[in-house]
């Protein structure tokens, strides 16, 4: 019996050497992206050997944009959005502006039209979903105000994007010369009016309906229909957002992710979508280096250096003076400025419009092409660069300066490292029952957050002697280390024990080789979900037999 295989062996080949390259690249202590791309280019049409498809690898590709714009969207809520709107819907208008004019200057140097020039630098100046967010994700930023600036940056980019998509036929599909400006103006108002017509539908009618639709399934005590009704409403918000609305992929999946954000089962949704999310976002990386063609690395150097430098530094620069100049910390500059620094799947999408419409050059894409691989092979090592130059920055505060927001005038008894999920809830019991709390917090929003709750507040880096110290640790009667970071945790439990031999120390783990670890270190305590779960079930069930 004959079998259709093109759809299993893409998936098949994309995994596999995607699995291959990423763990060479991981042995190598180089990011798993590098292995990614360069699995795509191995199994690409420009490579000999296997050859998957494509146009099918980009589709496969297209469902992790999904995903994992759902997954944001459920950390995410309006406010969050509202809140950072001053500075990203005029940061990203300014940045992509400045991109967009680097690259009609390139276009104009090369010998192409000012129309294609245009295209070419407006396919430039917006950033990929899945590199910003696999960035911010791994550096657990996406919930900061870092991360929320960088994230509502992307949602205006993605506006700009789904507009310029939309206007390019009208302008130069035949339609133009027809109707001239008042059919370009048309066509701005219709897509002005999907939009806002998709926004107001999502607020108010699926504001009520995705919620009732996630609690009842949960009801039904069925894991997998859960599962199910996740991806059904994650994939098919986005799908029917793209087909109506004629919005992107990622902002209908990102705004189904923000109305169920506001719900109890969020963390739920966010666990059940986290592995397809995963693989999928891989396929990404894979289907990027598929479109990548090594020679024009060969033939067209200075023109693949010069794209690639608008992209990386251009843009970059100006993302990071555009923060600057509204009052942010270079911090927060740098880590938007590189988390902008690449390019990806808008811009593939447009070079394709672009080059259909004959308005822009085929040469003009493979130079996007290659720009778009190069930096999202270069942004894990200028994010690790930033964040070094971050933590440069905050040492002196590290070393006798940190940022203390409230002196205590007795030490603290109880010292808590890290304030997020979990601390946060130690923070609010503690607080709550009128016990002294240092907490110690390198993310100024959480800081702030814990300033709120009571405690007292020392911005820096738990793992630095000299803020332990400053924390009151030497006279303190307990320490709890809350932060999800096994190795991190090891480390400061070693300086805490030097410190203060007599200090209890409480620590969380994930598994059993981290609570080995953190024990041998010196821990007094280790606490594993898991474990405790199962402990207090049994000792409720032995509690109800009397």
């Amino acid at each position: 019996m004959p079998h259709d295989t093109t759809l299993i062996g893409t998936v098949v080949a994309g995994l596999g050497v995607a699995f291959l390259m990423g763990a060479l690249a991981h042995r190598l202590k180089i990011s798993p992206i590098a292995g990614y791309l360069l699995a795509g280019v191995m199994v690409g049409p420009f490579t000999p050997g296997f050859v998957a498809d494509t146009g099918l690898a980009m589709q496969l590709a297209e469902i992790g944009v999904i995903l994992l714009m759902f997954g944001v969207g459920l950390h995410f809520s309006l406010k969050d959005l509202l809140s950072v709107r001053k500075i990203a819907v005029p940061g990203a208008i300014v940045q992509m502006a400045v991109a967009t004019g680097l690259g009609i200057g390139l276009g104009l140097w090369l010998g192409w039209s000012l129309a294609g020039s245009a295209v070419f630098g407006l396919a430039l100046s917006v950033a990929s979903t899945v590199v910003l967010l696999r960035a911010l994700q791994a550096r657990d930023m996406v919930e900061t105000e870092k991360g929320r600036i960088a994230v509502g940056w992307l949602i205006v980019e993605d506006l700009a994007m789904v507009l310029a998509l939309v206007l390019l036929p009208a302008l130069f599909g035949g339609r133009g010369d027809e109707g001239g400006s008042a059919s370009l103006l048309q066509s701005a108002g219709i897509v002005a009016l999907k939009v806002v017509g998709f926004v107001a539908f999502m607020l108010v009618v699926a504001r009520r309906i995705l919620p009732w639709v996630l609690h009842w399934v949960a009801h039904t005590g069925s894991r997998e229909l859960f599962r199910l009704a996740v991806l059904a409403i994650a994939l098919g918000v986005a799908f029917g957002a793209a087909v109506v609305f004629d919005v992107s992929f990622a902002l209908g999946a990102f705004f189904a992710g923000m109305i169920l954000g506001e719900t109890q089962l969020s963390r739920r949704a966010a666990e059940e979508t986290l592995p397809l999310r995963d693989a999928f976002a891989v396929l990404f990386f894979v289907s990027v280096g598929m479109l990548f063609d090594p020679k024009v690395l060969v033939e067209q150097p200075g023109p693949v250096i010069a794209t690639v430098a608008i992209i990386v530094f251009g843009k970059s620069l100006a993302a990071w003076a555009i923060v600057r100049a509204f009052g942010h910390p270079n911090q927060t500059a740098l880590t938007v400025s590189v988390s902008l620094a690449q390019i990806g799947e808008f811009s593939f999408i447009l070079a394709g419009l672009g080059v259909g419409l004959k308005v822009m050059p085929a040469e003009a894409r493979d130079l996007i092409l290659a720009g778009s691989i190069l930096s999202i092979l270069f942004n894990p090592l200028f994010f690790t660069l930033a964040v070094r130059r971050i933590r440069s920055e905050e040492a002196p505060a590290a070393d006798g300066d940190a940022d203390v927001e409230a002196v205590a005038a007795e030490p603290a008894r109880t010292v808590l490292i890290g304030f997020g999920r979990v601390g946060s809830h130690i923070g609010e019991l503690l607080c709550g029952r009128g016990e002294t709390l240092t907490v110690i917090e390198d993310q100024k929003d959480m800081a702030a957050a814990a300033g709120a709750a009571g405690a007292m507040v020392i911005v820096g880096n738990a793992a630095s002697e000299s803020v332990l110290r400053q924390a009151g640790l030497d006279t303190a009667s307990t320490l709890l280390i809350a932060i999800p970071e096994g190795v991190e945790a090891g480390a400061i439990v070693r300086r805490a024990r030097a410190i203060n031999p007599k200090l209890v120390i409480v620590a969380r783990a994930h598994s059993d080789e981290e609570v080995n670890d953190l024990v041998r270190r010196g821990a007094d305590h280790v606490v594993m979900a898991e474990r405790e779960t199962a402990a207090r079930m049994a000792e409720r069930a032995l509690l109800a037999r009397g």
